[in-house]
């Protein structure tokens, strides 16, 4: 009984610190794909209210993210179910905000070159609310600690995509460029998935259901990209905007370059 308990706390403090540490990779990565962009003058502050809202709510969820990481693995468990009524609160303020950000950008016809200005009109929202599933299914898990974490996690990473496409050179990949930042995001269950293979020779359900999500929710997004459905909500969205001059399958210009059609 003394061996079972032995290795069973050395499996827990192992899986604890998996988290924590991803957590903080996470988090670097974040600060290092947003803050490069602005290094490089690629990103400005000269931005409108709503950017910024839409800016301070996500980097709040990172950093609620990271905070709730450190308190489940440290023992501050109190705290932690604390914050994490926050979090449950938090979820919808990022759909929101992220869904208008969405629609203001194809509207003033501003959608980055690298992605064609319906599959970005597509693949943002559907990411948030994969992101607010994962999320909110955690929470409802959360007397589960296994699932509760990796759901928590899976949720996390699919917001990784922004971050990791301003670390690679999307430019280079177009037209694959949203392909491309899904495995940067997959990498993250893919770790999980190899962590609990070495650490217990299991693998948690939870990363199913994570990578379901992620791959269903990109299935998803293609179908509709590349559909009559997809095409009227693109018409819809930009009628009366400058967006509407742009077509909703092509390649913008890159920046200096003339618009064509």
């Amino acid at each position: 009984m003394a061996t079972l308990a032995s290795h069973q706390s050395i499996a827990v403090a192992t899986d604890n610190r998996f988290f924590r540490w991803s957590a903080y990779v996470m988090t670097a990565l974040i600060i290092l794909g947003f803050s490069t962009q602005v290094a490089l003058g690629r990103s400005r502050f000269a931005s409108p209210p709503l950017v910024h809202a839409h800016a301070i709510v996500f980097m709040g969820w990172v950093g609620l993210y990271l905070a709730q990481s450190v308190l489940a693995t440290t023992g501050s468990i109190a705290l932690h179910r604390r914050l994490g009524w926050l979090a449950a609160l938090w979820i919808p303020a990022m759909l929101v905000l992220g869904c208008m950000v969405t629609v203001a950008i194809v509207q003033r016809g501003q959608v980055p070159f690298f992605f064609t200005p319906l599959q970005f009109l597509v693949f943002d929202p559907l990411t948030l609310f994969t992101f607010a599933a994962l999320s909110t299914a955690a929470i409802v898990l959360r007397r589960h600690t296994g699932w509760h974490r990796r759901l928590h996690f899976s949720g996390m990473a699919i917001l990784m995509g922004p971050a990791i496409g301003r670390l690679i050179p999307l430019p280079l990949l177009s037209p694959l460029a949203f392909e491309a930042t899904l495995l940067g995001v997959l990498a993250f269950p893919v770790a999980g998935i190899i962590a609990d293979q070495r650490r217990s020779g299991s693998i948690h359900p939870a990363w199913t259901w994570g990578l379901v999500a992620i791959l269903g929710s990109t299935i998803i997004i293609e179908a509709i990209t590349y559909s009559p459905l997809g095409t009227s909500l693109y018409t819809a969205i930009t009628d009366g905007t400058p967006g509407a001059a742009v077509a909703p399958h092509g390649f913008p210009a890159p920046p200096g370059m003339p618009i064509t059609k």
